[in-house]
């Protein structure tokens, strides 16, 4: 079985369309659909718009997106590792061949959590979607080298994919992209890149909103120094600067793409201080659902 869980917050346009790519898409596995939401009239909805047995709606308490997903790890677990959980978000939509390319990974038995590739929408004619082109190549050039190397790397809360019958649970004080890929990894899992596996996703296109959801991560990601003190971090200060800041400077095609790259070293170090900050004022990271994570200028339809 193979359990595809959309997570989304009041956004039922964006979300149909989320869930109509995977219908599209050639899967021979037997497959279940589970829209995960706090708001039922997103059921209403989707029930009115896609009349399919495979997709059902999960009413969740509202609670965050990492309660939600260990309450569906528990009520769809299975002994069977050939089963598979694939989670992905309802603002985002993937590519025709996904899950296909998913599975493939999941061939090899060493393999517990396979992560998709982010591409942004985005254009790069403006600051704010150069700064997530640029980022998002980053970050498919260091997958792209860990994973040929076989060592361990956080996956991509857009798309990734675990094996069931492997763990039931995760901790919420942290982002599940992050702490799952561990998990496994400490009982002997790889992680690997699907990259192949393409998830289209729209930025933040304002200082505010890009503050807001930068910070909430990097927030997410500081509390691994707690609960997983030992896990090897790619998502760090540190691992930006030594991968990521001689790569950001060859990417500018023009005089203003160079001067808006040396604004993006000035914005992630800024919010890199201002999440220490927040940290050491006790103002922890807290799970919360797209109302408190996501800002507006990320939405797609709805």
């Amino acid at each position: 079985m193979i359990d595809i869980i959309i997570t989304s917050f009041r956004e039922p346009k964006t979300t149909v369309k989320a869930v109509k790519t995977f219908l599209e898409q050639k899967i021979s596995n037997k497959f279940r659909i589970t829209v995960v939401d706090p708001f039922p009239e997103v059921e209403v909805y989707l029930k009115k718009e896609i009349k399919n047995k495979n997709v059902r709606f999960f009413l969740d308490p509202g609670e965050g997106k990492s309660y939600a997903l260990n309450l569906l790890l528990q009520e769809y677990a299975s002994q069977k590792k050939d089963d598979i959980f694939i989670f992905t978000d309802g603002d985002v939509f993937v590519s025709k061949n996904s899950v296909f390319q998913i599975l493939k990974k999941f061939e090899d038995k060493k393999v517990g959590c396979v992560t998709g590739k982010p591409v942004a929408l985005d254009e790069r004619n403006n600051k704010y979607g150069l700064w997530a082109q640029i980022v998002f190549a980053g970050i498919d050039k260091v997958r792209k080298k860990r994973a040929q190397e076989k060592k361990f790397f956080e996956c991509s809360g857009y798309l990734f994919a675990i094996r069931k019958g492997v763990i039931l649970d995760f901790p919420l004080e942290t982002s599940e992209d992050s702490i799952i890929p561990y998990l496994f990894w400490k009982k002997g899992y790889r992680v690997e890149y699907a990259n192949k596996a393409e998830v289209y996703v729209k930025n933040p296109s304002n200082w505010k909103d890009y503050l807001a959801q930068k910070v909430r991560n990097i927030k997410a990601h500081e509390n691994l120094n707690k609960i997983a003190p030992n896990m090897p971090r790619t998502k760090s200060l540190w691992n930006e600067i030594k991968e990521g800041a001689f790569y950001a400077i060859l990417q500018p095609k023009n005089i203003r793409e160079f001067l808006w790259t040396i604004e993006l070293y000035f914005a992630r170090l800024y919010i890199y201080l201002k999440a220490f900050y927040e940290l050491s004022r006790k103002k922890t990271y807290q799970d919360g659902w797209r109302g408190e994570r996501i800002t507006e200028s990320t939405k797609i339809m709805d």
